[in-house]
């Protein structure tokens, strides 16, 4: 394998401000409704003088007594008129969607499945990856950074698994046999896997850094690719599971253009 199979490059510098436009969006989209209906709670809890409405009361057969809030309708549209218990119920739906993070209305689509069942055999060849460590490794600096990484792609290939059961999609991507595994981003091919495992000492370090360098890129291509894709990554467990990749990698990319630069 070529030793400078690896060129310098940087993570898309937009991936970022995407990802932070897209969150707020979002998070706009959710918080309107309620942020409305508070609104009206408010005013109606003040005196009812203020109220300038031309609709009539509520007659006591229909209304039972309730006090009417009237919304009033966007230029040309009706307004339209609703009782105070109808806006309690109103107010306590969305308090609970919110505060158990099930917002009525976000959703998912194919891009998050396939991101998500993409994800698996990519963890799978890092754990691979870190696997060999034990055996041929000779430097601290890399044992612990792959003990690290061993840990938290364990985490969250249970993570993507439980999500996807959740939601009633196929664990392994359909079509993704063993044989079709490199196909993902970043991923190693099978010679530089077997290059990886046969080399020893300072040449597996170096193999293994600059391996996993490429690796981490290809799943910060993946996160990029997910963000850029439209209607992808509104809904909350995807949307934090991309920012977290997003961020922690470039992070340990630094660390081990650092431990590499030490060995050359």
């Amino acid at each position: 394998m070529d030793r400078a199979f690896l060129p310098e490059r940087t993570a898309p510098a937009t991936t970022r401000t995407e990802i932070t436009s897209l969150h707020m969006k979002t998070l706009n989209l959710r918080d309107t409704a309620l942020i409305a209906s508070i609104a009206l709670a408010g005013a109606c809890g003040g005196s009812a003088t203020t109220e300038r409405s031309t609709t009539p009361p509520p007659s006591s057969s229909s209304g039972g007594g309730q006090g009417l809030i009237v919304q009033p309708g966007a230029p040309g549209q009706a307004g339209r008129s609703f009782s105070t218990d109808e806006l309690a119920d109103d107010l306590s739906e969305n308090y609970h969607s919110i505060t158990d993070g099930s917002v009525e209305g976000v959703s998912y689509v194919q891009a998050d499945v396939d991101f998500m069942q993409g994800m698996i055999p990519h963890h799978a060849q890092a754990l691979e990856m870190t696997a060999l460590v034990r055996q041929h490794a000779s430097t601290g600096a890399v044992r612990t950074m792959a003990l690290r990484m061993e840990i938290s792609q364990r985490d969250e290939i249970g993570l993507i698994e439980g999500w996807l059961r959740e939601h009633g999609e196929a664990i392994e991507m359909p079509g993704m046999g063993m044989s079709g595994m490199h196909v993902m981003p970043g991923m190693l091919t099978p010679e530089q896997m077997t290059e990886l495992a046969n080399a020893r000492g300072v040449e597996f370090d170096r193999r293994f850094l600059e391996g996993m360098i490429q690796h981490h890129y290809g799943a910060i291509d993946m996160v990029f690719n997910l963000f850029n894709t439209s209607g992808a990554a509104q809904e909350s467990t995807i949307f934090k599971f991309a920012e977290d990749i997003d961020a922690d990698q470039l992070m340990e990319i630094e660390r081990m253009r650092g431990v590499l630069a030490t060995l050359r």
